[in-house]
């Protein structure tokens, strides 16, 4: 099996490790409590096989959506870990969970760790994202990627822009985890709409490194993404905006209302979905 990569802090230990073809899996573990949690579970017998490695034992599966490659592995650690509490949000089916529906401003007790849950609906309606304040880490699913969002499928351009910047009120050190790695990919279309950025310039340069070492790019700071990536800037960032056709007759694009801020970020989500 792929390597997997481990970060710690006071308290939390992540495990992030490779799923299918570009997914990333997540464990979070609490070792004052022994609790660990599954952050999404795109491939049910790889998160049993890090388990097993690590030698913990799995209490809690946090999903985030209903997307299969999100919710995949459910039913095949619930086999295995027959105690396991399920959560995901409320308004979406979630294949096995045995809790009550989250939505925002839920807190679920991880351990000696609460998780506050954040609504990012706009990828899917009732996408959330968990957030954990004491160690600055947000697990954001298909939501935010690094340098980029998620398609919208279900959600309205409000909808999803509103999400985002619920996200981008998060402090700047937070620690964004992501679901997929998507970044390479991403950086040429954030080049195509910002090219003058210098902090994108230089960021590419360093993902670009890090790809040729097989190595990945998330996590990424909160900062780091709201200094590159086009979709927490494009109501702030002129150059956007011109490439990608959006014209206002407001003297700035801060003093437009939250519809036409969204109107803004729909304009540059067709110009990635058509990149």
């Amino acid at each position: 099996m792929a390597t997997t990569t481990s970060t710690s802090s006071t308290d939390l230990v992540v495990e992030q490790f490779p799923c299918l073809s570009d997914n990333y899996g997540f464990l979070l573990h609490d070792p004052v409590s022994g609790d660990t949690a599954a952050i999404d579970t795109p491939d049910g017998q790889v998160y049993h096989q890090v388990l097993q490695d690590k030698g913990w034992t799995l209490t809690h599966i946090f999903n985030t959506h209903h997307h299969q490659d999100h919710v995949g592995g459910n039913q095949v650690l619930l086999e295995q870990y027959p105690k396991v509490q399920i959560y995901g949000p409320a308004s979406e089916r979630i294949p096995g969970r045995n809790t009550d529906g989250l939505q925002e401003g839920s807190t679920v007790e991880f351990g000696s760790l609460p998780v506050q849950i954040l609504d990012v609906g706009g990828h899917t309606k009732g996408h959330i994202a968990y957030y954990i304040p004491s160690q600055s880490k947000a697990f954001v699913g298909d939501a935010l990627f690094a340098l980029g969002c998620g398609r919208m499928f279900e959600g309205t351009p409000q909808q999803f822009w509103t999400s985002l910047t619920k996200l981008r009120n998060l402090p700047d050190e937070t620690v964004v985890y992501c679901a997929h790695e998507y970044t390479a990919s991403n950086a040429k279309f954030a080049l195509s709409v910002e090219p003058n950025n210098g902090a994108l310039q230089q960021r590419v340069q360093e993902i670009t490194k890090l790809r040729a070492q097989n190595l990945p790019t998330v996590p990424s700071t909160l900062g780091e993404e709201k200094a590159t990536n086009p979709f927490l800037r494009c109501d702030i960032s002129s150059e956007i905006q011109q490439n990608v056709g959006v014209t206002t007759t407001s003297a700035s694009t801060t003093d437009l209302d939250l519809e036409a801020q969204a109107q803004i970020f729909a304009k540059v989500r067709k110009a990635k979905d058509n990149f």
